[in-house]
């Protein structure tokens, strides 16, 4: 099969690289470009710990392939941390004990990420509704609820608010 050739932006940096048009976006995330923090658990879409954002909306990368995503902007969880300073979401999941083995937990954080984006003041319910496609088999998901509703009281005090100019 004759290789393809792709450009994409991970975390803010151009990539170009030779892949094989059946190659999936998490393969490449994780073996080409070594970003191993978008975890493959079942490979069919399901489980949600591929969990990436693409174009600004949250997807499972075990269901693209790379050459789906030539030309796009893409962040994965080492996006969230700037250096030793962890993201208001992943402090939160770290306060409120929203994980344990840790492996589901990337791709909770980028679906979150993309639902607080969209949803600042969300209820438990709504919360549990977005997170209803990511599969967590150790916390109960009690605890990433908190972390997700503190987050969002977090990045609410970060977020400054549109000022109407007088009229």
């Amino acid at each position: 099969m004759s290789e393809r050739t792709i450009r994409v932006t991970v975390n803010g940096r151009v990539h170009e690289a030779a892949v094989e048009p059946r190659r999936t976006l998490a393969d490449f995330l994780r073996d080409d470009l070594g970003l191993t923090g978008t975890h493959l658990g079942c490979e069919h879409g399901v489980c949600g710990a591929c969990t990436i954002v693409l174009d600004g909306d949250a997807v499972r990368s075990c269901l693209l392939l790379a050459v789906q995503a030539h030309g796009r902007e893409i962040l994965t969880v080492e996006s969230l941390a700037d250096g030793d300073r962890l993201h208001p979401l992943q402090e939160a999941f770290r306060e409120h004990h929203g994980l344990q083995c840790g492996f589901c937990t990337p791709g909770f954080l980028m679906t979150l990420t993309c639902f607080l984006r969209d949803h600042p003041d969300p209820t438990e319910a709504e919360i549990r509704e977005a997170l209803a496609g990511n599969l967590c088999r150790c916390t109960g998901y009690k605890n990433i609820v908190a972390a997700a509703r503190a987050a969002a009281a977090t990045l609410a005090t970060l977020t400054p608010t549109p000022t109407r100019s007088p009229a």
